[in-house]
């Protein structure tokens, strides 16, 4: 095994994808949360109704049924306060998983609480966008848990 600071980045490159990607959906949450308030239910609404039009899922069903009717004028400001919880978790994620932190990496674990719901979506939908979550969260899983068990070596 190599030393120095080129061997850190190499060993830590796993993390930095992960981390890129936890900032990016908390960025992503954000954004959400901030589109809630601004812009309230009405257009929301339009824009989830295109968005599961572009992406062909059914709005009858599943997350974008729960979606569409959580979007009314009493629920925007609660999703909006959840989305910046989350949004900040998100983003304290990926500046512990960027430098190479173990609390990052046990938080980060939290990705495995959805690959139940994650399968049970695809078993139901079998849409592309369910096997791209599921082969997501499997990464991030592995990639945190190999670094863990790293640490304990």
């Amino acid at each position: 095994m190599s030393t120095g600071p080129h061997a850190a980045a190499e060993e830590h490159r796993g993390l930095h994808a992960v981390a890129l990607f936890e900032a990016a959906k908390g960025a992503l949450a954000l954004l959400a949360a901030t589109g809630m308030e601004w812009l309230g239910p009405a257009p929301l609404q339009r824009a989830l109704d295109a968005l599961l039009a572009l992406l062909h899922l059914d709005p009858a069903h599943g997350s974008p049924a729960w979606l569409a009717h959580a979007l009314n004028p009493d629920a925007v400001h609660l999703a909006a306060a959840v989305a910046v919880l989350y949004g900040l978790v998100r983003l304290a994620e990926a500046w512990g998983l960027w430098r190479a932190k173990a609390w990052a990496s046990w938080l980060g674990l939290s990705a495995a609480l959805y690959l139940p719901f994650d399968l049970y979506a695809f078993a139901l939908h079998r849409h592309w966008l369910e096997v791209v979550a599921v082969a997501i969260n499997l990464l991030v899983v592995w990639v945190l848990a190999r670094d863990l068990l790293k640490r304990r070596r």
